[in-house]
């Protein structure tokens, strides 16, 4: 759920007005809540709230025509976030009761972009607060504690370093599916000593922790890129020296990617296992790897520097691109820049 500021509802609006969550009256533009879907509702939220929790909605039954759905919705201790739990198993409408079919919506086929579901879901946390969602989320919701990098120390989580980055990351996955499928949320917090990275930036333009983008899965990168292009996306754009230096070309190639492809559409690649491992004597261009992702960011989605989107496209690789971290914050930085 993605909520614009707005001018203020009608004298007498409450929250029972708003399906679905309770109603977040944002004073910025922010993504607030992130819905499971779950199997039984009340035995949720019962056991959610003897573990503590908060819940502004309780078990709630809403129907149409098309049948009944069953949600509650859990605060989450991360900044603004909500939970909306929500049981559609016996409902056979197009979405929810409340919503309708839009008549006449162009078809999405043959258009180029092609998104399959969403990877990931980041969040930003103050600092200190990212070992503490990760201990709520594994208590609450069973969710399960992934490494995202071979060097990663569980007790420490994984560490980010470079001039003007300093971050910490922690990933959790759902319980229930496979590291490829489930549910993945990851936990940015700011190791930087002065106060100047996005995760700093994001904190103090949202005024607090929480989404900070959605990782959203293609299974065409290019393709889909240059058809959301098209419709007026607005992507950052990597310095150019990232596809010359060192062997990132060579990396790119190894992994079966044009690199004047991936540097005209700002794409970024990151390999799990070294281009350089593959068999010796083998040309670059005929040895694709089996474990890389290209991925991009959007511009912010609204006038502060706060949420925006992910493409990613994963051809084996179960990271988040740590490769690239450094490469997106000074696209940042530079698209900053150019807005002062």
């Amino acid at each position: 759920l993605i909520s614009e500021r707005r001018a203020p509802g009608p004298a007498g609006a409450s929250s029972h007005d708003f399906l679905y969550d309770v109603d977040p009256q944002p004073a910025l533009g922010t993504a607030s809540n992130v819905c499971f879907e779950v199997a039984d509702v009340p035995g949720l939220c019962e056991r959610l709230q003897s573990r503590g929790c908060s819940l502004p909605v309780p078990p709630t039954k809403v129907r149409d025509g098309g049948g009944s759905v069953t949600y509650g919705v859990v605060s989450s201790i991360v900044g603004n976030i909500s939970h909306t739990l929500l049981d559609r198993s016996r409902y056979q409408g197009p979405f929810l009761p409340g919503f309708q079919p839009i008549q006449g919506a162009p078809s999405a086929a043959g258009d180029g972009i092609e998104i399959t579901h969403f990877d990931h879901i980041t969040y930003v946390c103050p600092r200190g607060g990212a070992r503490a969602a990760l201990d709520w989320y594994q208590h609450c919701f069973g969710f399960r504690r992934f490494l995202l990098n071979p060097r990663e120390r569980l007790a420490e989580g994984y560490m980010v370093g470079g001039q003007g980055v300093g971050m910490l990351l922690l990933a959790l996955q759902s319980a229930q599916g496979t590291l490829a499928h489930g549910c993945k949320l990851i936990l940015a917090e700011s190791l930087s000593e002065d106060g100047a990275n996005q995760v700093d930036t994001f904190l103090e333009q949202h005024g607090g922790a929480g989404i900070q983008h959605v990782g959203l899965r293609t299974t065409n990168i290019v393709s889909t890129t240059r058809a959301l292009q098209q419709g007026g996306v607005r992507f950052f754009m990597p310095p150019t020296a990232y596809y010359s230096q060192g062997d990132k070309a060579e990396e790119i190639r190894g992994a079966g990617q044009d690199p004047r492809t991936l540097a005209e559409l700002g794409i970024l690649l990151d390999t799990t296992t070294p281009w350089d491992k593959a068999q010796p004597g083998t040309d670059a261009r005929e040895r694709p790897s089996q474990e890389y992702l290209m991925q991009i960011f959007t511009h912010p989605i609204f006038s502060e520097e706060t949420f925006f989107l992910e493409l990613i496209d994963r051809r084996g690789a179960l990271g988040f691109g740590e490769g690239n971290i450094q490469a997106l914050w000074k696209a940042v930085q530079v698209y900053m820049d150019q807005q002062q």
